[in-house]
């Protein structure tokens, strides 16, 4: 079938027609003539360039060598266009002569309102997850912290404000509260990445935690652990007394009489009131403390004038004392200042001093010894930001050395080591004090660079302490403050995970015992060899003990310990408690005869070791308590006991049943977030 097929293209003047016809000729119509010629269909054009079209040339329009370069005017401008524009040699790259215009530089004002426009968008993205929307929002926060710090601030306060996060925004996000701290992280951190989840996950709940990273160990000891250890120190017979205080919160605005029970904010303060009864306080607060709030001078006097009559060291003293920190009470940030840190600090050790004999004491920074609470910058940030807070380590180091408690040796230490220290005594024990505010979850410092285990340097302090230690055959002991492990809700997992595997490395032969404060309660935790992957009496190695704490905050008794240890291998040989009844306080305030009154609460060894066998005078070191903690699995009585001494007794102390037990068990074998996050059910590690 032959083709047929018809295309008219009209002339631009519209005078002629072509058509195609059946013949596959060009047929020419003139548009007003019926008159038809035949066209050929096709026309050879002549091979040399129409050279008449342009004047001029840049080249030789006639050669075959290269295409024609006419030289061409712009009749607009009345500018010939160069060469080098068509040059088919050197094509011109990128035009400078005409680049885009950038927008206009924004002010920093214009910079905020960009910030916050922008996180209100992320926020409300269907197409993104909450973490996603949580992180993409710190991006955004991160780059005006960068561009314009001095509106970090702002932006936290709008975004405060717009998000709700609390009813009071000023003063817990304002230019004399967080708001700084705040504007500094996000500039340093990687929010994009893990510090953005971490922050995420912490502080908003909005992104799940990130996992613990994978430690590269290489190179990070001096040397491997000996194989075989070195044999153990022979005990010496003779006992060592050692007071452990922790957690005294002194509140020098504790005001008699207001409420007790307040529904908001620190309670036996004057502006403190209950909701149901907001202008006349339904609970008083007494003279010497209550459960809902920190300790009065009272209190601090109290405990202090009865520690020496019942520990029997009225003319002797105690060889040393041990503070693990948390001087200040739970002020609101935003009555927080340098001014009451040093006056809290003053006052304490000089009461120390005074009242507990001529031992030396060995004190550690808690999360509320520094301004703003639970901060610590570490000084990898560089130039002020570094040494934001080297006015608390001067002070609280200063004071130490004055009081005659740190050697000169260990002065220059503290004050460029985060007012950590080592001590080496005379009778041959090392005291290493670590600032472990730089592992605490609620130092917002500790989420910059937070993949890392040792950002701070805090871990190599230590690290390189114990090597001393080995290499010179001396035991140790490591106070600080937050505990490393428990339930792992206090410290962040990839710190705390190598300082397990500094404590596996170094025990049980240089590290004796460990010791904590911060959770107000009576705990402990035990350490095993290769990461606890087998808890035994075999792997068992160190533990740590978690001082009771001398404030009633919250719904606890007052209390301290003291331990008998031996003389030369600086084990534990037993450790007892002693507690007040918070509950009894409210009636010693109508007289002035009596105040309270502190009573011997239990003998560790007396409490937890009737069923096991076990030397009179051996220590109560880590397979101890592993056969402690076997004993707990079969006999529920046995937990029954801790869990009443982790309140100190406290009336308001709820029963551990069920789940409870075994979780509490877990608790015991986990000394790190790490182990505790991987081994046990959460919910159960506090009383309070």
């Amino acid at each position: 079938m032959r083709l047929r097929m018809s295309l008219k293209l009209r002339c631009f003047l519209g005078l002629a027609t072509l058509a195609w016809s059946q013949d596959s000729e060009f047929v020419l119509a003139a548009a007003d003539s019926t008159l038809t010629s035949t066209v050929p269909s096709s026309y050879a054009v002549p091979g040399a360039f129409p050279t008449s079209l342009y004047s001029h040339y840049y080249n030789n329009p006639t050669a075959t060598s290269a295409q024609p370069q006419p030289v061409i005017s712009d009749p607009v401008t009345n500018e010939i266009f160069p060469y080098s524009l068509t040059d088919p040699y050197n094509i011109s790259q990128y035009d400078t002569v005409d680049p885009h215009p950038l927008p206009p530089k924004a002010s920093s004002q214009m910079l905020l309102q960009q910030a916050v426009a922008q996180i209100k968008s992320i926020s409300v993205n269907p197409m993104l997850s909450n973490c996603a929307r949580c992180q993409a929002s710190l991006e955004v926060a991160k780059f005006l912290a960068l561009a314009a710090p001095e509106q970090g601030t702002n932006l936290a306060l709008t975004l405060c404000e717009y998000f709700k996060y609390s009813s009071s925004c000023e003063k817990s996000v304002g230019p004399l509260i967080m708001g700084p701290i705040l504007t500094q992280v996000v500039s340093f951190a990687d929010v994009g990445g893990y510090d953005g989840q971490s922050i995420c996950s912490q502080f908003l709940g909005l992104c799940p935690a990130p996992a613990a990273t994978t430690l590269n160990l290489t190179g990070w000891f001096a040397k491997p652990k000996p194989n075989p250890l070195p044999p153990p120190k022979q005990p010496s017979g003779q006992l060592l007394k050692v007071l452990h205080l922790s957690d005294m919160h002194i509140d020098p605005r504790y005001a008699n009489g207001a409420e007790a029970n307040c529904t908001t904010g620190l309670c036996c303060r004057e502006n403190a009131y209950n909701s149901h009864s907001p202008n006349t306080p339904l609970l008083p607060a007494s003279r010497y403390g209550s459960f809902l709030c920190d300790s009065p001078f009272s209190l601090i006097t109290s405990v202090l004038e009865a520690i020496p009559p019942l520990t029997g060291t009225e003319s002797t003293g105690f060889n040393f004392t041990m503070f693990t920190g948390d001087m200040l009470a739970h002020d609101p940030e935003n009555q927080q200042s340098r001014a009451l840190n040093e006056y809290s600090e003053v006052v304490l050790y000089d009461l120390f001093k005074r009242m507990l004999g001529p031992g030396p004491t060995y004190a550690t920074l808690g999360n509320h010894d520094t301004c703003l609470p639970d901060l610590a910058s570490p000084s990898s940030l560089g130039g002020a930001l570094g040494q934001q807070f080297s006015w608390l380590y001067d002070h609280v180091t200063a004071l130490w050395e004055q009081e005659g408690w740190l050697p000169e040796a260990s002065v220059e230490s503290s004050r460029t080591h985060y007012a950590a220290y080592m001590v080496k005594r005379a009778d041959g024990l090392r005291v290493i004090s670590l600032d472990t505010n730089l592992w605490y979850r609620s130092n917002y410092f500790n989420y910059i660079n937070s993949s890392e285990p040792d950002v701070s340097g805090i871990l190599r302090f230590l690290t390189d302490e114990l090597q001393d230690a080995e290499d010179a055959g001396d035991r140790v002991w490591i106070i600080g403050h937050v505990v490393s492990g428990w339930d792992g809700s206090n410290a962040l997992p990839n710190p705390t995970n190598l300082f397990y595997q500094i404590v596996d490395r170094y025990s049980p032969h240089v590290i004796a015992n460990i010791f904590w404060g911060h959770t107000h309660e009576d705990q402990l935790s035990i350490f095993y060899a290769n990461n606890g992957t087998n808890m035994s009496t075999e792997t068992a190695q160190t533990v740590s003990w978690t001082g009771p704490s001398v404030t009633p905050l919250t719904n606890l008794n007052s209390g301290f310990r003291v331990y008998e240890v031996d003389s030369a291998t600086f084990e534990v040989i037993d450790a007892y408690t002693w507690k007040s009844y918070v509950n009894d306080y409210p009636a010693l305030d109508s007289q002035t005869q009596f105040g309270p009154t502190f009573e011997f609460e239990y003998s560790t060894r007396e409490a937890y070791g009737g069923n096991i066998t076990w030397g009179a005078t051996d220590p109560l070191n880590a397979t101890w308590w592993q056969l402690v903690t076997e004993q707990m699995e079969v006999d529920p009585t046995l937990m029954e006991a801790f869990n009443l001494y982790q309140g100190k007794g406290s009336i308001l102390t709820p029963p551990c049943t069920g789940k409870c037990i075994p979780a509490r068990i877990c608790y015991m074998r986990s000394g790190s977030t790490t182990i505790a996050k991987q081994n046990c059910v959460s919910g159960y590690g506090s009383v309070q």
